[in-house]
This record gives structure tokens, C-alpha cells and sequence, in this order.
């Protein structure tokens, strides 16, 4: 099974490329982004040294249907998919900070609630709480954004004293992140599932702000099983979830989490496999539809260059 790694493209006005962790973003001209879902990997801030099959198709296929299925809560980047694995958009300048928000107490803030924390950035958080119960209403815990090393936790207040986003430009973003989220929730549910967190990043065009990025994928959200939740969360039993946890927690059990003197286990064939199988999965049960694989006989990269070529030159002739 092949996996496309690396990119390396010579688009038609194209002005520079920025390679992430798992995306690889094409400037064309300064307006428009090309946006490669590679299939790379990451955990724990460090990039796994073998790529997923049909990873990238997965996260690009469920971030391009709820943006599609947000158009009516706010503008965003998208404008069209020419290839399962590429999402082509407009080029907003991004805000530095990414809109994270919460409806169940788990993960980081769990962790350090436990450890007596009662505010995160800024939110008060009730005393008594149990792991994986749900919070009153959803609570917006935002983080700076960081070309290099970790987010950091920020409050509304610190992010507008600092002038990293406008108290006007905030009230926006605030807004749409409960709209969507909203949303989102919604369509979890109808499929059988609670979108427990997730995070939305922003960006200004022409005055205006949009939606940018991913949404709503395994890699930026968590999702739990609905059906068991109540019982789980009474016994106190971890929840049955969909996000790539489950890749952290191999890594774990191979005494990896990228600290000083550790060691990146094997990822062989096998796993990857495993792995692949899991993203299809997680597709599936997300999105409600049987998951189509690309054909992974042809070349992956010949077939993008193509693909985003023609609809480029397309998009130029309008």
C-alpha cells in the first residue's frame, strides 16, 4: 500500500510552500492555498517516520464535508477538492491563536483539573467534577498559536490586552466557534456519536473573517460512542472514543513520548495498515458513508500535480 510522505510541487504561480507536520501548503499568486493532506502523521509533536494509506484522503474528504455542511453559519476558505487528498481555497491571513472548545472534562483539561486547576484560560470550571463528564455548556479554551514546540494556553483576555485579535475580530470568532461546534454536535449525534472537543482556526480576508483549515476531523477533534456513555461515565470506565488517541497509546506502550533518551519504536508495514484501517473506520462512522480508497496503483504525487494543474489553469480562464 503506497503513502504519499513528501511533496515537493512546481504549481502555475506558485509564490512558496509551507511543509506542517502532516499538511504541505501551496501559495498560488498570493490569493489562493493549495492545501496537500499528506499522509503523515504526528503524536506528540513529532512526525511518525512511516506514512498511513488513504490518511490524508480521510481528513481531507471529512474536513471538505462540514465545511461544506457550515457555509450557512459563516464564510469559509474552500472552494473546491480537484484531488481526494487536496483542498484548494483562498489565502486569509491567519489569526495566532486557535479557537478550542470543550463540551466534556477530558484529556489536558482533565488532567489538570485533577491536579486542582479550577480556571482554564480564564474559564472558571465547577468543583466536583468526574473525568468525561460534560461541562454546564461548551467552555472555549483558546491557545496561541506556535510556528515551532508547544500551543500555549491563553485567555480571551490575555488575547486581546496582547492585541493578537481584536476584541471586535474575538467576539466573531467566539460566535462562529459555538455555531459550529453547535453544528457539529449535531450531525455526531444523528450518527450515533458526541463530539466531545475540537478546534477552529480563523483567518481575515478583505476586511472579513473566515473559517480556515481542517474541521472536525480524528486528528483535530475527539469523538465518543453516545451509545454507553452515561454508564461509562457511572462506573467510571474509560470512554469508547474515535481520534487517533489510540496512536499516542501504542506509542506509549512502546515507552515513547518523545522525551529526552527515548527511542521511536518500529512502525511496520503491518501497523501502518492497522492504522489505515482505523482512519477508514473512524471516516465511516463520522461522515455515514461507505469510504471509496483511491486507486493506490498509480503514482500519488503525479496524479495531485495533475489534478490541481488542470483546475488551476481552469480557475485562471474563468
Amino acid at each position: 500500500m503506497k503513502a504519499l510522505t513528501k511533496t515537493d510541487f512546481k504549481f502555475a504561480g506558485q509564490k512558496s510552500v509551507y511543509h506542517g507536520k502532516v499538511r504541505d501548503v501551496y501559495n498560488i499568486n498570493d490569493d489562493l492555498m493549495v492545501m496537500v493532506a499528506t499522509d503523515r502523521i504526528s503524536a506528540f509533536d513529532v512526525v511518525l517516520p512511516k506514512g498511513i494509506p488513504f490518511k490524508g484522503q480521510v481528513l481531507n474528504q471529512i474536513a471538505a464535508k462540514f465545511l461544506d455542511a457550515t457555509t450557512d453559519i459563516c464564510p469559509n476558505w474552500k472552494l473546491a477538492t480537484p484531488d481526494p487528498m487536496v483542498t484548494v481555497g483562498l489565502k486569509c491571513e491567519g489569526f495566532r491563536v486557535e479557537m478550542i472548545i470543550r463540551s466534556i472534562l477530558t484529556g489536558s483539561a482533565w488532567r489538570e483539573y485533577k491536579n486542582g486547576c479550577r480556571e482554564l484560560c480564564g474559564v472558571k470550571l465547577p468543583d466536583g467534577m468526574k473525568e468525561n463528564e460534560r461541562f454546564p455548556e461548551p467552555i472555549i479554551t483558546p491557545t496561541t498559536k506556535a510556528d515551532e514546540g508547544h500551543d500555549m494556553n491563553i485567555s480571551k483576555e490575555e488575547i486581546i490586552a496582547q492585541g493578537i485579535v481584536s476584541a471586535e475580530d474575538y467576539a466573531i470568532m467566539e460566535d462562529y466557534t459555538r455555531k459550529i461546534f453547535a453544528r457539529g454536535q449535531e450531525i455526531a449525534a444523528k450518527r450515533g456519536l458526541i463530539l466531545v472537543d475540537t478546534k477552529y482556526e480563523f483567518g481575515k480576508r478583505d476586511g472579513k473573517v473566515y473559517l480556515i483549515d481542517e474541521i472536525h476531523t480524528p486528528d483535530s477533534s475527539r469523538y465518543f460512542y453516545a451509545d454507553g456513555y452515561e454508564e461509562k461515565l457511572a462506573k467510571g470506565e474509560p470512554q469508547r472514543q474515535l481520534s487517533k488517541e489510540f496512536v499516542r497509546q501504542w506509542l506509549i506502550e512502546h515507552d515513547f513520548m518523545n522525551e529526552p533518551g527515548q527511542t521511536m519504536p518500529e512502525i511496520t508495514d503491518e501497523y501502518a495498515e492497522s492504522v489505515s484501517e482505523r482512519y477508514i473506520e473512524l471516516y465511516e462512522h463520522i461522515v455515514g458513508e461507505k469510504f471509496e480508497r483511491e486507486n493506490s496503483d498509480e503514482d500519488i504525487a503525479q496524479r495531485i500535480e495533475k489534478n490541481v494543474s488542470e483546475w488551476l489553469a481552469a480557475f485562471k480562464s474563468r
